[in-house]
């Protein structure tokens, strides 16, 4: 029983992460490497609390992080991410298996491209002249606590389905 309150105090530190990480990057445009790294650190306890084999599932984990963090290396590399985005969603894909990775990014661009529009309206009404900066750790944390509440969170995720 106490492993159940360890795994989920795991993903209770993780939701609690992704919101600071989305009000700092609203607030200052930055998200911190402190919480990316204590995000990375809290990883392999959460394998361990999860019962994930080293292989294949560590190995898939590192592998899934390690080919998120070349792609959205190549995206900062052209100014299209942030480095705080890219470390936020590369140690995501340390915590959150393969398949629902694949929707978190999927989720993410939907409520970025809704995020990038309402930003960008309320840019041109304010008439502003600097260059508009779409906070998009909001969109990843958005996606974050989404996987999180559907797919981790029992009670979440068996209401989620009815309606």
């Amino acid at each position: 029983m106490l492993d159940g309150y360890f795994h989920y105090g795991l993903l209770a530190a993780l939701a609690i992460a992704l919101v600071i990480a989305a009000f700092t990057d609203m607030r200052r445009r930055q998200i911190d490497n402190w919480l990316n790294a204590g995000i990375a650190l809290g990883a392999p306890l959460f394998w361990w609390s999860s019962g994930l084999s080293l292989w294949p599932g560590v190995a898939m984990q590192l592998g899934v992080a390690l080919a998120a963090f070349a792609i959205l290396a190549g995206m900062f590399a052209l100014r299209m991410m942030g480095g705080g985005d890219v470390k936020l969603l590369t140690v995501l894909a340390l915590w959150i298996e393969p398949g629902w990775f694949l929707k978190l990014i999927i989720v993410m661009a939907l409520v970025g491209g809704v995020l990038t529009i309402v930003m960008g309206a309320w840019h041109v009404m304010r008439r502003q002249k600097h260059k508009l900066a779409i906070p998009y750790g909001v969109a990843i944390s958005i996606a974050g606590l989404w996987v999180l509440g559907t797919h981790y969170f029992p009670v979440a995720g068996a209401t989620a389905g009815t309606g």
